[in-house]
C-alpha cells in the first residue's frame, strides 16, 4: 500500500532510509509557485497533473510533439479500447477549431480536474441557449 506523505524526509523515513547514513544522500525538493511558471511550463505542468489523475483510472498519456488533430495528448485505457485525443486548457473552452475532431478537453479548476467530450457539452450549451434556459 502506497501512503500519501508530506515531505521528501518522511518519504525516506517510510522507505526505511531516514538513517544518518543514507540522509546526506537526501534531496532537497522545495514546492513550485504555479503562477511563477512561464505559459510552456505551465503547460507542461498541467500535462503532468492531468496524467496523474488519468492514470487512477486506468489511462497511459502520451505527449504530442505538436496538435495532432487538434490534441495536446492522447490517453490510451488499460482495456485496450478506450482511446482519447485530449486538448489541454486551463479553463473551460470552446473553440470553432476545436469542432468535429472527436475531442476532449482537459482542465483545472480549484485543484480538481474536468474532462469533457467538446462537441458533446457544446451541443448542449447550444440547445439551452436556443431554449432560453438557464
Amino acid at each position: 500500500m502506497v501512503t500519501a506523505v508530506s515531505s521528501f524526509g518522511s518519504f525516506l523515513w517510510e522507505l526505511g532510509l531516514a538513517s544518518s547514513k543514507f540522509r546526506d544522500m537526501a534531496i532537497n525538493f522545495a514546492l513550485i509557485d504555479y503562477q511563477q511558471l512561464n505559459a510552456r511550463q505551465k503547460e507542461n505542468y498541467n500535462f503532468l497533473k492531468v496524467s496523474a489523475v488519468l492514470a487512477d483510472y486506468g489511462f497511459v498519456t502520451m505527449r504530442l510533439s505538436d496538435d495532432w488533430q487538434g490534441a495536446d495528448f492522447i490517453a490510451q485505457h488499460v482495456d485496450g479500447v478506450k482511446f482519447l485525443r485530449v486538448q489541454l486548457k486551463g479553463r473551460l473552452t470552446f473553440c470553432r477549431k476545436y469542432e468535429g475532431k472527436n475531442l476532449q478537453v482537459a482542465f483545472p479548476h480549484k485543484r480538481h480536474w474536468y474532462l469533457y467530450s467538446h462537441d458533446k457539452l457544446l451541443r448542449r450549451v447550444q440547445a439551452e441557449n436556443e431554449n432560453g434556459s438557464d
